[in-house]
């Protein structure tokens, strides 16, 4: 009999595609194998003309509790580097997902959990939730993208505080410092996660896609080089049926219809 998934893939809506974390039991620890398909299933869907928005969870009490330490601790160095090259690939390849990338963040999201949070492009945490960089407390430091990603997320100062103490912050407390946008009760998580992924999978999928790779590109440029992306991204989407579709169902008072575009 076949091993179970450790990474499940299911389709909750039309457009919107759904990766659970399902080691349940390690509270959904990073281990090579989550992250081999963890990456094969975004090599998947960054090609799947169906995806509109994508939607990372957890199973059980956790979303990620971070990289896993049993596994971490028979590492020589060279393997360590091999171990964090292969996480930041991951982690990489959902932050260049061509669509959104929504974390519904249902526990603890430590670690490589919070890193992987920090890769999404929105972030929303039930009331139980619990994030932090606790490398520290095991001689060890950030691995996966953390060291960069949450000062451009949060600022130098308070990524160093969570970076150098190692503690864990509460969903609001999180909420406050901008690493999700909302705390919810736990039955209203999901609920709210996948209205946001409907809403996005409504809109003209182009536009969607092009809005996300402008603030990609342009978040680290000068603002006068990020502006000539803008530019050029705005006026590339006339040149295609998606735009005039949208402008003319406005006109004519419809809904567009997007497959048609």
């Amino acid at each position: 009999m076949s091993e179970a998934p450790v990474v499940r893939l299911d389709w909750p809506a039309a457009g919107v595609a759904r990766l659970t974390i399902d080691r349940p039991a390690a509270l959904n620890a990073l281990n090579e194998a989550v992250l081999q398909a963890l990456g094969a299933h975004l090599a998947a869907l960054s090609v799947d003309p169906a995806l509109r928005c994508l939607v990372l969870t957890g199973a059980g009490r956790a979303f990620v509790a971070g990289a896993d330490i049993a596994a971490m601790s028979e590492l020589s160095a060279a393997e360590a580097h091999g171990f964090a090259r292969l996480g930041h690939a991951v982690f990489d390849a959902v932050e260049a997902l061509p669509v959104p990338v929504i974390a519904a963040v249902n526990g603890f999201c430590l670690g490589g959990g919070c890193e992987l949070a920090l890769a999404c492009d929105l972030v929303y945490a039930q009331e139980t939730a619990r994030f932090g960089q606790p490398e520290v407390a095991l001689g060890l430091m950030a691995g996966f993208g953390g060291t960069q990603r949450l000062p451009r997320r949060i600022g130098a100062m308070r990524a160093l505080d969570l970076l150098l103490t190692g503690r864990h912050v509460k969903a609001h407390e999180a909420c406050a410092l901008g690493l999700c946008l909302d705390v919810l009760p736990a039955d209203e998580l999901m609920p709210k996660v996948l209205a946001v992924a409907g809403a996005i999978a409504a809109q003209g999928p182009a536009a969607v896609r092009a809005s996300k790779a402008a603030v990609r590109a342009g978040r680290d440029a000068p603002l006068a080089s990020a502006n000539a992306l803008e530019r050029a991204a705005f006026a590339g989407l006339f040149a295609g049926a998606e735009a005039r579709e949208g402008m003319a169902a406005f006109l004519e008072k419809r809904a567009p219809s997007w497959r048609e575009a």
